[in-house]
């Protein structure tokens, strides 16, 4: 009888084990793709990864022309490029030279431009990553700057948007690995001209507990594609994607020398979007050092007290119903006529146009903001606009921004990672089309 009722047990052990892995059709087990590609690149062996180079950055954001299919602008190049990325700690360092005055002191590459904020005046530049707190040193010696808390958690993020980076994450408490197969015609332009699709494995996993990530791994088991989506005020669901190639062995571990990464969408056709931008920033990092990492930078004081900027609307009266509406980085004004307000310029975010709307209404109670005049549609700028949709507003703009407008920004598409009051509440016009 014991043998027997070991026997059943192990039956119904087994039952279960196939139970566990069996998967729909066109889903695949994570398991053994994880275990190949961190095989593959010797993932097991590397806890820490130094590597040096010369990079390019370009203004995510910042359109040059009204153009489709176009990268984004180039700034200037990353010269003396290195960066030390400690999973183990959850720390990252870059430092890179880069032309001053050419862009804002706390801008790092690709997302996160922000005109009007303090000019880079020197050459040397360090950004630092350790856990949630993120923070940017302009020169050497100067004072830690805290970044903005958006911009600290992509920083965070970035950790994992890299081979090992992925293969670690994925075992990381609520990950939750999924697989699915598919065939892929690879991109002729860049990856040569391949004819035959091939078969691919996509594996995405949860990072930071919100962000899906999903890794492309070709028949080599390696991973040549890594992929999520971020917020951005004005776009909604923002597309991230880094691409590594020349796998290159250093040692007993392989690490990819060559990066470009992709932010907005790339679309030859415009099916969809009509963002102008594309390539965000890339490189050649030649030399790499495995497991060779200083201890990570302790966070500063200044960084662990820093606070999240005010809303508060600072108000200046320059003429009879003419107000300049300040108070952050970039500004508002209003115009007062008899029965309704036109506003100038709506920046940044939701957050803070929603403030510089409450100050319009004390300011002429009773009258409708019937207009909205947007300057140009430069990211930081058109941040607000779906705000003014959100209260009946009509957007005036250049002629030559309204499809990129009404396509991308002021649409009612679904925002999966942060929604806002317009895909919460779309106004009746909006949502009937």
């Amino acid at each position: 009888m014991n043998r027997l009722f070991a026997a059943l047990v192990a039956i119904a052990l087994a039952c279960g084990l196939v139970r566990a892995q069996s998967f729909p059709p066109g889903y695949v087990d994570p398991l053994p793709l994880l275990a190949a590609a961190s095989k593959e690149i010797g993932e097991a062996n590397l806890k820490c990864i130094t590597f040096s180079g010369t990079g390019y950055d370009g203004a995510v954001g910042q359109t040059a022309e009204y153009a489709v299919n176009i990268d984004w602008p180039r700034i200037d190049a990353l010269a003396n490029y290195t960066r030390t990325i400690n999973w183990d700690t959850g720390t990252s360092k870059e430092t890179f030279d880069r032309k001053p005055a050419l862009n804002p002191a706390a801008w790092k590459y690709g997302l996160g431009w922000r005109g009007g904020t303090p000019i880079q005046k020197q050459t040397r530049q360090t950004h630092v990553v350790n856990g949630s707190y993120a923070w940017f040193i302009d020169g050497d010696g100067g004072e830690p700057v805290a970044a903005p808390a958006e911009d600290a958690e992509r920083y965070q993020l970035d950790l994992w948007l890299n081979p090992p980076g992925f293969l670690k994450a994925a075992r990381l408490p609520g990950a939750n690995p999924k697989a699915i197969w598919r065939w892929e015609q690879i991109e002729m332009g860049r990856d040569g001209n391949v004819v035959m699709p091939e078969r691919m494995h996509v594996v995405s996993i949860t990072v930071l507990g919100k962000y899906r990530v999903e890794a492309t791994i070709n028949p080599q088991n390696q991973i040549q594609r890594i992929k999520t989506t971020v917020s951005e005020p004005a776009i909604g669901d923002f597309n991230i994607e880094h691409e590594s190639t020349e796998q290159t062995a250093f040692g007993n571990v392989k690490w990819p020398i060559a990066w470009h990464s992709h932010q907005g969408w790339d679309d030859n056709w415009q099916f969809d979007n009509a963002s102008t931008g594309h390539n965000a920033y890339g490189g050649r990092f030649p030399k790499v050092l495995p497991n060779v990492c200083d201890d990570p930078l302790p966070v500063p004081d200044s960084v662990r007290r820093a606070v999240a900027p005010s809303t508060a609307v600072t108000t200046e009266k320059m003429a009879a119903g003419v107000y300049r509406l300040g108070g952050t980085t970039h500004n508002s004004y209003m115009v007062e006529f008899r029965d309704f307000v036109a506003v100038f310029e709506a920046p940044l975010n939701e957050a803070r146009s929603l403030a510089v709307i409450e100050e319009v209404v004390k300011l002429a109670p009773g009258k409708p903001i019937r207009w909205l005049i947007s300057s140009h549609p430069h990211f930081d700028h058109i941040g607000g606009l779906r705000t003014y949709l959100h209260i009946g507003s009509t957007i005036v703009t250049h002629r030559k921004a309204i499809d990129f407008l009404n396509r991308d920004v002021l649409n009612y598409r679904p925002r999966t990672i942060n929604p806002d009051i317009v895909s919460l509440w779309p106004p009746t016009e909006l949502s009937e089309g």
